[in-house]
């Protein structure tokens, strides 16, 4: 077993939330993604994120917008006619959005959760930490009708993120923003593998993890807006988020059990002093990372967002966007991101119509293409390429209030990697459904 078993299984809620974009990065905030997908050229208050630039084209004086998702997901590995499902959850995910603007400059803020999150629970465990201690078992002649196996394991992850922006109109087509996101790592990894009840030796061997994890990352942000007729070109760069995170272990705890040692030293005592002292080793590798104060990566990649935009008639619009993330520079646990091939290329589009002053509906779609190879497939932590398809609409309630729901679903392509016992088919399932409430002052 490699020694980035325990780092991959401790990455394994990186993609669990309501998730649309790179592999560390949300992307839908606002309930208007999940309607259209396609929303760079927007100048509505959601361009606080999508577009900061094209809030010099928004409303005049203040916004305020406060929005509701729900996701839920399942993520599927089947090998040799067997089949393991896992359900990945969140609860309520929110975001924030508020700007003002006068003239030809204006602020915007945006408050969301920009890297996932969400919990995951396997009750039985996982694969990989099962086999770790049945393999160290198996090396001292113990065979599973022996002993029982307790198995459980739990995570959570969020990066909740508060964008400031500041847009100043620099020609009558042309304006440009600079902004600023602060973002907060927490989460948590808690889980036992205990092999016991052996009649003779009682515990035999454990595996006990309870770790937090918190850190801070900041992210620079760049946009342009030309603006002309009914024709919007922008792009968008967010530098790449350097998140450290440092470990306070509760608990942290691996090895054999007092019983089983004592038999193996009675047993031969030059041979199991031997073991002790390899599997000594073996386990100080696997647990190093999640000692106390130690850290780990989490970068949020760079991000190049470019969109084209056109009004064909007052009540019609589109929109055409592309995405590259640069997953493959940002550092991730146990360096996994050595083994992508390249970053992630997104291609979104997105239509807009109004029926009348009261409603407008819309749908868009998005092809997420990940750098994906076998080496940075994982159990517990593995991504498929995917085609999205959202629609829904918004009712003006009133002059100042506006209603937005939306929902969409991502359709993956399921991924295969060959191993030696067989080959693996990943499969993945996700669905959002979203409302929320657009105020103007």
């Amino acid at each position: 077993m490699k020694r980035t078993l325990i780092l991959t299984v401790m990455a394994l809620v990186l993609t669990v939330a309501a998730h649309a974009g790179g592999l560390m990065t949300n992307t839908n905030y606002h309930i208007a993604f999940d309607r259209m997908m396609a929303r760079g050229a927007t100048f509505d208050i959601d361009a606080a994120y999508s577009n900061p630039a094209g809030m010099a084209w928004g409303h005049e004086g203040w916004q305020l917008s406060l929005n509701f998702q729900k996701p839920w997901q399942f993520r599927n590995i089947e090998v040799n006619g067997t089949k393991y499902e896992g359900k990945a959850s969140a609860p309520i995910v929110p975001a924030l959005f508020a700007s003002y603007k006068h003239n030809r400059w204006a602020l915007s803020t945006m408050i969301g959760i920009v890297g996932s999150g969400g919990f995951v629970e396997y009750k039985q465990g996982v694969p990989m930490y099962n086999m770790l201690l049945q393999g160290l078992l198996a090396q001292n002649g113990i065979t599973p009708d022996q002993y029982s196996l307790d198995s459980e394991m739990k995570g959570k992850q969020y990066i909740y993120g508060g964008q400031l922006n500041f847009t100043y109109r620099l020609a009558d087509c042309l304006s440009a923003a600079v902004g600023l996101r602060a973002n907060y790592y927490d989460g948590y990894y808690r889980g036992h593998v205990r092999a016991e009840n052996h009649p003779q030796l009682g515990e035999l061997a454990k595996l006990l993890l309870d770790v937090d994890q918190k850190g801070w990352g900041f992210t620079p942000i760049i946009s342009l807006n030309f603006h002309k007729g009914g024709l919007t070109l922008t792009a968008r760069y967010e530098f790449r988020t350097k998140i450290s995170t440092e470990n306070s272990t509760n608990v942290l705890d691996a090895g054999l059990g007092t019983n089983l040692i004592n038999a193996m030293i009675a047993r031969d005592p030059a041979a199991a002093q031997a073991k002790m002292t390899a599997l000594s080793q073996q386990l100080a590798g696997y647990t190093a990372p999640y000692a106390d104060g130690a850290t780990t990566r989490y970068d949020m990649p760079a991000l190049l967002s470019v969109a084209a935009g056109y009004e064909f008639t007052p009540k019609l619009r589109a929109t055409l966007e592309y995405h590259f993330f640069d997953d493959k520079n940002a550092k991730m646990a146990g360096d996994r991101q050595k083994e992508l091939t390249r970053g992630t290329h997104e291609i979104l589009a997105g239509v807009e119509y109004d029926i009348n002053e009261k409603f407008t509906v819309s749908i868009g779609g998005q092809r997420t293409d990940y750098g994906l190879s076998d080496g940075y497939q994982q159990n517990t932590s593995f991504a498929c390429d995917s085609y999205s398809i959202g629609l829904g609409g918004a009712w003006n309630i009133t002059e100042k209030l506006r209603l937005n729901a939306g929902y969409f679903v991502s359709l993956y392509s399921d991924y295969q990697k060959p191993t030696s016992y067989g080959t693996e088919t990943y499969s993945r399932t996700n669905n959002v459904v979203g409302v929320g409430f657009d105020y103007r002052f």
